[in-house]
């Protein structure tokens, strides 16, 4: 009877087999989950996405924004063990794509970063901000409308080095903080401009009149006074042009161009960059909100005023050229009318250009001049 008992007792040999099978299973499936979370953790640092030499532009233009602080996958990653591993997927494929392509392409996101990445920090629901100190941006009628974050907010990272065509494979090796720092000053490329929301605004067929967003108008102190329109407008667009531009563009049925000042980046990478070469002058003549004031004829303009426009000139000659093009160099003007249209020149405005020995940029002729010109011909219109 005992020995009957001790063999029904005895586990069979396959029962040794499934547990030694069972607890080698499951050790290897510690490991696996072990290596892969680890492998997970490590691959989602930010250090890891710097540590690709193509992802230089990137990282810098990251490292100099207001979201330095955030790390990549909490932006670039959707939420979920199952989307990480998906995307981590498609991570490596997009390397080895990338390793067999020598081309000098530029280097876009795959996707767009959805709106749970950003409210993940920010409540849309309480955000109003007002950057400017009299206009009020709800965020939350704008998330209604179905506007995305990124549509105002992309650049707020990398400045939109992609769109300005400087993430090419040819120039990683000229990354550096330095370069990202410079490329990250512009805040026209890192914060929602006004082009933005007009853009916006116009596409939507939404009012783009002044008062709809800003409560005070936002009208300058220059642009209070008394005289201003008549007598000052001239001297305050001069010393700040492209603070005028930045609102009346908008107001400017024709494409203004010419009147941006360089970015930062531009002038960094060439030194030879200068502002606009356009002034005032041609402002007023291409901005139609400008004509409308300056294509009336002024009251100074009698039927008398041929015979005295000399004298009334000689006082203030820029005050002519508002309207006049001295050489008729404006095709956008409206007026046709200038100097040469009685006064015949000898020579065009960039005659120096094509003459034989170098001339220094004065307006009265040197004596050397009349080495080859006639005197009394140069002086009828150069008074000594």
């Amino acid at each position: 009877m005992e020995e009957e008992k001790e063999m029904q007792s005895a586990p069979p040999r396959y029962r040794y087999k499934l547990i030694k099978f069972m607890t080698l299973a499951l050790f290897f499936i510690v490991v696996f989950l072990s290596l892969g979370f680890t492998g997970l953790k490590a691959t989602s640092s930010s250090e890891f996405c710097a540590s690709c030499h193509e992802m230089k532009p990137e990282v810098y233009t990251w490292k100099a924004s207001t979201h330095s602080e955030v790390d990549c996958v909490n932006c670039h990653t959707d939420p979920g063990i199952k989307q990480i591993a998906k995307d981590k997927a498609d991570g490596v494929i997009r390397n080895l794509r990338n390793e067999e392509d020598t081309t000098a392409t530029i280097i876009r996101m795959p996707k767009e970063i959805a709106d749970s990445a950003c409210e993940k920090c920010h409540n849309i629901s309480t955000r109003e901000f007002s950057p400017s100190g009299d206009i009020v941006i709800p965020h939350q009628q704008h998330s209604d409308k179905k506007i995305k974050c990124t549509q105002c907010h992309s650049s707020v990272a990398h400045g939109k080095i992609a769109d300005r065509n400087m993430t090419f494979k040819t120039d990683y090796k000229k990354w550096d903080s330095e370069v990202g720092t410079a490329a990250m000053a512009d805040l026209k490329f890192t914060r929602p401009t006004m082009e933005t929301c007009m853009d916006c605004h116009i596409a939507r067929k939404i009012t783009t009149e002044c008062s709809s967003c800003h409560t005070t108008g936002m009208v300058p102190k220059s642009h209070k006074k008394a005289d201003f329109k008549t007598k000052t407008h001239g001297l305050e667009a001069r010393l700040e042009l492209k603070d005028c531009n930045s609102c009346h563009k908008f107001m400017s049925t024709a494409k203004l161009e010419g009147y941006e000042e360089a970015s930062t980046i531009d002038k960094y990478l060439n030194q030879s960059s200068t502002l606009t070469n356009k002034n005032e002058h041609t402002y007023a003549k291409e901005n139609t909100f400008c004509q409308d004031c300056h294509k009336v004829r002024p009251t100074i303009h009698t039927k008398t005023f041929i015979g005295s426009h000399g004298a009334q000139a000689s006082k203030n000659e820029e005050k002519c050229y508002t309207c006049h093009d001295q050489n008729r160099t404006n095709t956008a003007s409206n007026n046709t009318v200038n100097c040469s249209s009685c006064h015949q020149m000898k020579h065009l405005n960039n005659w120096r250009e094509g003459h034989p020995i170098p001339v220094r940029n004065t307006k009265k002729p040197e004596e050397r001049c009349y080495t080859c010109h006639v005197k009394k011909t140069c002086t009828n219109c150069h008074k000594n």
